[in-house]
């Protein structure tokens, strides 16, 4: 019996999603001037020509980096089930110290030098961001009607991503645990204030 292979269209996309993969992960840990199509295609163990023939030049394929990130980070965001708000808070910041919002940060880094990145990056980062704040609003059982509440959410998710940018040179992970369990309370009281309190 001889050995099945994957049909072409299969392999294919495999060898794209080891691309996307790679360039994000070569994003992540070397910059954007440290990753160019041939680094990316060798970290993904693939040939300079395969990697050509899926993505012609580099804006090519850090543009579809670019999309591949903002689909991989909304659909982490849909994926959350935290228990509370506790667990909620907590969920978010995760959010911002994992390896594709330090991605994001060089695509956010590179498209300011780059112009065939840039009105892309801005455009997935508001389509994310949007989302996020959404999927926070949920998650909190937060009620925006309430004056103050959506401000509230806001801050959350800033502090979340100063988090992340902090974890970009040190992994301070006590001192974070401590930030998160203090926001926990803060928005937990500000979330219980009823209307026109303050």
């Amino acid at each position: 019996m001889g050995v099945v292979t994957p049909p072409k269209q299969d392999r294919s996309r495999a060898t794209r999603r080891k691309l996307l993969e790679s360039a994000v992960a070569c994003l992540a840990e070397r910059g954007w001037s440290g990753s160019t199509v041939s680094v990316v295609a060798e970290h993904a163990g693939v040939s300079r020509g395969a990697a050509q023939h899926h993505f012609p030049t580099r804006e090519d394929l850090f543009t579809a980096a670019v999309e591949y990130v903002a689909e991989e980070r909304s659909t982490a965001l849909r994926g959350l089930r935290p228990q509370g708000r506790a667990e909620a808070v907590a969920a978010l910041v995760d959010l911002y110290t994992g390896p594709l919002f330090r991605a994001a940060l060089h695509l956010w880094v590179a498209a300011s030098n780059e112009p065939q990145l840039g009105g892309r990056v801005v455009d997935l980062e508001a389509r994310v961001g949007r989302e996020t704040h959404r999927i926070a609003v949920e998650l909190l059982d937060a009620d925006e009607a309430v004056p103050g509440v959506r401000e509230v959410v806001q801050g959350l998710l800033d502090m979340a991503r100063g988090l992340g940018l902090a974890n970009l040179l040190t992994d301070d992970a006590a001192r974070r645990s401590r930030v998160v369990t203090e926001w926990t309370t803060l928005v937990d009281h500000a979330l219980a204030l009823p209307r026109g309190a303050g």
